[in-house]
């Protein structure tokens, strides 16, 4: 299956030239004039990466990428600017690129970096776990969560809780499970009930604060499920 790049680049010269070099690749390219063709793409489509002009004639790339990431898009995103200053590229990388290239650029440095960017997101996803309506994304290996694209600031405990309840993909656990499995403490069931109790509240009034709601449901008499 080849790998699919939405290219949102308003000069079209070079969005037709980078378009050719990276089909010749292998790689199954669209090309967009403007950010609201890159979004009614990205909205219809999955992509496997993006790459981004900074300079788009209806909005910036900076604002667009905003609007995806508060979205809860993790897409990978290379950004090109003709823009050399530190601050600009800080601004970029702060608005949720994951890299940076500079214009003018020699293809093969681009085809170098997607190639790159592409190999440290399968190793990410791959350790990752987001959950059914993409609003949650548990590392593991890191030990981040973001919400809707961005950090929450958990407790180890309530990481551990939430990671449990996501990798279940939307099945109900027990109270029993939950105090075997996160608090590694069979036979304790009734001693940590309160304990339990408390970092629910607290991870759910962090959810309720990041994304507007609280996706953990209380199946009654049975236990909880993240779907």
């Amino acid at each position: 299956m080849q790998t699919r790049l939405l290219l949102v680049e308003d000069d079209a010269s070079l969005g037709e030239n980078i378009r050719k070099g990276l089909k010749a690749e292998g790689y199954a390219v669209w090309l967009c004039p403007t950010a609201a063709a890159g979004l009614q793409s990205l909205q219809r489509e999955d992509w496997d990466l993006l790459v981004l002009d900074w300079m788009l004639p209806d909005q910036s790339g900076v604002e667009f990428l905003q609007v995806i990431r508060e979205s809860g898009r993790s897409i990978p995103v290379i950004m090109l600017t003709a823009r050399s200053e530190v601050s600009d590229r800080i601004k970029g990388l702060e608005a949720g690129a994951d890299d940076y290239l500079g214009k003018p650029f020699v293809f093969a440095e681009l085809l170098a970096r997607i190639r790159s960017l592409l190999r440290r997101f399968a190793e990410r996803t791959d350790r990752a776990l987001t959950s059914g309506d993409g609003a949650l994304a548990v590392d593991l290996m890191t030990r981040r969560v973001l919400a809707n694209g961005k950090p929450l600031d958990l407790t180890p405990k309530e990481f551990d809780l939430m990671a449990f309840l996501i990798a279940l993909d939307g099945e109900v656990v027990s109270r029993r499970v939950l105090v075997e499995k996160v608090w590694q403490a069979a036979g304790r069931f009734t001693s940590l009930d309160n304990v339990i109790d408390v970092h629910m509240a607290n991870l759910r009034k962090k959810l309720r604060e990041a994304i507007g709601r609280d996706p953990i449901e209380t199946v009654r008499g049975v236990g909880y499920r993240l779907p």
